[in-house]
């Protein structure tokens, strides 16, 4: 029923005004209704994935189990990554013992951990990454007993013999298969997903859609789409349609098989019968299944057509190494050992093997220089490698337990035996076992290299997924942890829960703070010897009294871990400026890229080049939002936070026992938070807690959630950064990006309202007269917020309050759980999965509302309903799996520069996408070159200049050189 405005005065106060706010209010209302009624069958740890089919979602409940063997670098960067993603639960397997080479790529082991079991004392931290994931540890040898308890096994670290055994094991019992292994610069990584495996969604991306110009009345009918951007469907590509107005059977009409005829039209089955078009109309893609066969283990090994290529400048190597790793197992099983770092003989005897399997694989060219390489190098373990393997096998994992995304068919292997040192001569010091956390290292470039990594100084901007991998890395393989080196890093942002689930060095106890600082302290406790130092500046021309010349000139280099196209223009500027190495590296979802500028050798960043104006910054400043995409992400993390992860939560407490202590390992701020949040939502409003009993408890809880988060956190926030707050470095806190926010109070005059009311207008008319009767109480603290008048005070009662209080607040709710006539009266909750293409069920509706409103706190325009779908439809957050192979891949040219590779050659551009398996590693573009002339008009010297593509100093060269004769006059200009 439509619902017109009301202009009745309620209770001293306008009723437009209550009605302005009422979208929100019935939409909150409605999904607290809706969690204990929608997906019955859903259970706590079940991972689930929509699969967007225009104007239908489809729902995959999984409750996969996974078993990761082998707890090594390798092991746990897998480990780290599933658990991150959230998968019902995983156990990591080990029997081996902490040993020091460990040290160099397992970041959750420690110096006091040497000679315990990897597995369990890896344990508490692996579980802490995701309260919802069971982690458990075995210390027990493999079995097939054990293998029968899971969907997915991966296998690390294992023998060939193994490897056989337990995949002809898993294929023939429906197990989903994956072996990853590195040894040294070179890594392995192998799928087996069994017989028949369906492919729900091919590539992840959001179904291509089209509005449409007209449709023809014939057989067959044609669809003519409007010219403002092509179609993108191909011959054969299913579509649905919906909003056609005239012709409107074809709303109704299920998938239809399209025939492309050009860019901008297509055509369909026989609309002769069908009535008149008249206008409007969307087209859109439907994603079809398909299914994929795989070989076993044994077999698959005997077929070179099932390798992924991924450097086309390396397809020997990728064969040579498919018979390497083989030979490698041979080597192992018969010397009970890897080939010593660097020894000739063993490196003679592994090609020796290797031209035994050759005799039956017949390979054109064997590439001896790669096996040689692998053998020299086999000892080490390096962590930006297992970042690398670590993220693509992760990602596989994902794929076998959800059908998502095309999995890997079926061998993958990937080196960067560039890094080793360009001149050809053996490293014959300094390459064995020390008894440091950075042997593993060590084995492969030897001491003094390690050395130099100690002494750099580098600045790291970006503190968030990308930045927390490079951190981890850094402190792993020793990036100035010498007394020498340094590392500078610098983010503005503060850790949001969203942030949890791809930012790995962040906890919950962690929410609220500075990004930079406890990324800084968590890369400390890896490696104590890091020095490093955290600010918290944006990096742009206000910060250049910070960022000046005197500081650039002491770096080795900077690493940009930055989320928008415009900040790594600026980095990029500053390291041309001052002729520092650069490395670059970004996601967007499975799709990942690097970038390293090596000044006088490749070409830079630059900028902009992209005439996308749809792209969307993969992690939006949200604590201070200045565009409208930024509060709209921020009102997706409000509806997962309400109507998801709290259902969740109350879920695994009435279904797992060992809930409660659990969530209590994980911290008191946590605890108090997460059990607070169950208990609420278990006892009523007369009990104290919130659980609604009635559709007015749902409004009035609402409501009162409005004056939450419009008024009340915005005077809270207000209250820690006054306007006139400045950083540590005196700048002023509110500058650049940073708005400024203010409280919302209503107004029934305020333009923003009253869009908000078109937008309740679905809403049905009986919530008005719930409205009417709800008392709305002014703005009073919350009588557990103490306003405090100085940052000390603030501090101390902090701490105050996380000691005792805190502890006695645990323990009452511990007592209040513990009632069973809690359990005997609660009721199961449903999550709901956001779903943006269901116009009937609020979504959309509590999105546009929510982020209109935070939109008007800080003074930014507002966007109307189709604008903030479209953008909603855009947002995509980083993947651990992407993240963690662009910063090993990232961290791998580090490698190059810092031992000073002159050869282009030596360095790679990456373009990755684990949707699909689609592997590019290239060799980086020059820079421009161009000839000037100077000198007398009779006699014209050319020189040839070398120009990095630079945005800014680029122009005011061009600019010089054309208006002034002399070279050398035009450069200083410049």
């Amino acid at each position: 029923m439509a619902l017109t405005p009301h202009y009745t005065e309620i209770v001293g106060v306008n009723y437009l005004m209550h009605y302005a706010i009422e979208c929100i209010i019935v939409t909150v209302a409605v999904e607290m209704l809706k969690i204990t009624s929608r997906h019955p069958s859903v259970q706590a740890g079940d991972l689930i994935l929509e699969t967007d089919q225009s104007n239908m979602s489809e729902i995959v409940l999984l409750t996969p189990s996974v078993l990761i063997a082998g707890l090594r670098g390798l092991g746990v960067e897998i480990a780290k990554n599933v658990i991150l993603c959230g998968v019902k639960s995983v156990t990591v397997q080990d029997e081996g013992q902490t040993v020091w080479a460990d040290l160099s790529s397992q970041f959750f082991l420690k110096e006091q951990n040497l000679g315990q079991n990897r597995a369990t004392c890896s344990l508490q931290q692996l579980s802490a990454l995701n309260p919802h994931v069971l982690v458990s540890a075995h210390t027990g040898p493999l079995s097939e007993d054990l293998l029968l308890q899971f969907q997915v096994v991966v296998l690390t670290d294992s023998s060939l013999d193994d490897q056989k055994r337990f995949g002809e094991f898993c294929h023939s019992h429906g197990i989903k298969f994956i072996v990853a292994d590195t040894k040294g610069l070179c890594g392995q990584l192998f799928c087996d997903f069994g017989e028949e495996f369906t492919v729900l969604d091919r590539d992840g991306e959001m179904p291509m859609s089209a509005m449409i110009q007209s449709i023809t009345k014939e057989n067959p009918g044609v669809v003519f789409c409007v010219d403002e951007q092509k179609h993108g469907f191909s011959d054969g590509t299913k579509v649905v349609f919906s909003e056609v107005q005239g012709m409107t059977e074809l709303n109704s009409v299920g998938p239809v098989e399209i025939k492309a005829h050009g860019p901008y039209s297509f055509s369909i089955g026989d609309t002769s019968a069908f009535s008149e078009y008249e206008r409007g109309g969307v087209v859109t893609e439907v994603k079809q299944p398909f299914v994929v066969k795989f070989k076993p283990l044994s077999d698959a090994l005997l077929d070179l057509e099932l390798l992924k290529m991924n450097d086309y400048g390396k397809v020997s190597r990728h064969h040579t190494l498919h018979l390497a790793f083989q030979a490698l197992h041979n080597f192992v099983k018969k010397e009970q050992r890897l080939p010593r770092p660097w020894s000739e003989s063993d490196a003679d005897a592994l090609l020796d093997t290797v031209r035994e399997l050759n005799a039956v694989a017949q390979l054109e060219q064997l590439d001896e220089a790669a096996v040689r390489n692998l053998s020299y190098t086999a000892q080490g373990d390096l962590a930006p490698m297992n970042a690398v393997i670590g993220g693509f096998a992760a990602h596989e994992i994902v794929k076998a337990c959800s059908g998502k995304f095309t999995p890997l068919q079926q061998w993958l292997y990937f080196d960067a035996l560039e890094c080793l040192p360009e001149e050809e001569h053996q490293l014959t010091d300094g390459l064995f076992s020390r008894g440091t956390r950075y042997d593993g290292q060590i084995a492969v470039f030897g001491s003094a290299f390690q050395e130099k990594l100690e002494r750099q100084k580098y600045f790291l901007v970006g503190a968030g997924a990308i930045g927390c991998e490079l951190l981890k890395n850094f402190a792993l393989i020793g990036l100035g942890a010498g007394e020498e080196g340094q590392i500078t890093v610098t983010d503005m942002d503060f850790i949001e829960r969203s942030n949890l689930n791809r930012q790995f060095l962040f906890r919950s106890q962690d929410i609220g703070k500075p990004k930079s600082e406890i990324a800084a302290k968590a890369a400390r406790e890896m490696n104590p010897q890091m020095q490093i130092t955290a600010h918290q500046n944006r990096l742009d021309p206000d910060s250049e009294g910070v960022y000046d010349y005197n500081f650039f000139m002491g770096l080795d280099g900077a690493a940009a871990a930055l989320d928008n196209v415009e900040a790594r223009v600026y980095l990029d500027g500053l390291c041309v400026k001052h002729q520092k190495a650069l490395l670059e590296g970004g996601t967007l979802g499975s799709k990942g890229h690097t970038l390293v500028v090596v000044p006088h050798l490749t070409e830079s960043y630059g900028q902009d080049k992209s005439s996308s104006k749809n792209a969307f910054p993969l992690c939006t400043l949200k604590n201070f939002p200045h565009r409208i995409e930024h509060t709209l992400q921020w009102a997706r993390d409000q509806f997962e936070g309400l109507f998801k992860q709290t259902p969740e939560n109350v879920n695994l407490f009435l279904s797992d026992a060992g809930f409660v202590e659990r969530t209590l390992a994980h911290g008191d701020a946590e605890a108090l938070e997460v059990l607070g949040g169950v208990w609420s939502s278990l006892t009523d409003l007369n009990g104290g807690g919130q659980r609604p009993t009635s559709w007015e408890d749902c409004v009035s809880w609402a409501r009162c959630k409005w004056e939450t988060l419009y008024n009340n956190d915005i005077c809270q926030l207000l209250h820690c950064f006054p306007p006139d707050q400045v950083t540590s470095t005196g700048l002023p806190f509110w500058s650049g990006s940073k708005r400024c926010p203010h409280p919302l109070t209503f107004d029934p005059n305020n333009s923003t309202h009253m869009e908000y009311v078109v937008a309740a207008a679905t809403l049905y008319d009986s919530t008005r007269e719930i409205l009417k009767n709800i008392r709305v109480p002014s703005f009073t603290p919350k009588s557990s917020v103490k306003i405090h008048l100085t940052d000390k005070e603030m501090q101390e009662d902090k701490e105050k309050q996380s000691g005792d209080a805190g502890k006695s607040k645990l323990e009452e709710l511990k007592a209040k759980l513990a009632s069973p006539s809690l359990k005997v009266s609660a009721k199961q909750m449903y999550p709901i999965d956001f779903e943006k293409d269901d116009d009937t069920n609020f979504h959309m509706d509590y999105v546009v509302a929510a982020s209109n409103l935070r939109a008007e706190n800080y003074d930014i325009p507002a966007a109307d309903r189709h604008q903030s779908k479209g953008i909603a439809g855009r947002i995509i957050p980083a993947i651990a799996t992407t993240t963690a192979a662009v910063a090993g891949l990232m961290c791998l040219e580090l490698y190059k520069l810092v031992q000073g590779h002159k050869k282009i050659s030596s360095y790679r551009t990456a373009y990755v996408n684990l949707a699909v398996q689609y592997f590019v590693m290239s060799q980086p573009s020059r820079p421009l070159q161009f000839k000037v002339s100077y000198g007398s008009a009779a006699v014209l010297q050319p020189f040839l200049l070398t120009v990095s593509y630079c945005v800014g100093f680029r122009d005011r060269i061009y600019e010089a050189v054309s208006h002034l004769p002399n070279l050398n006059k035009a450069l200083l200009t410049a």
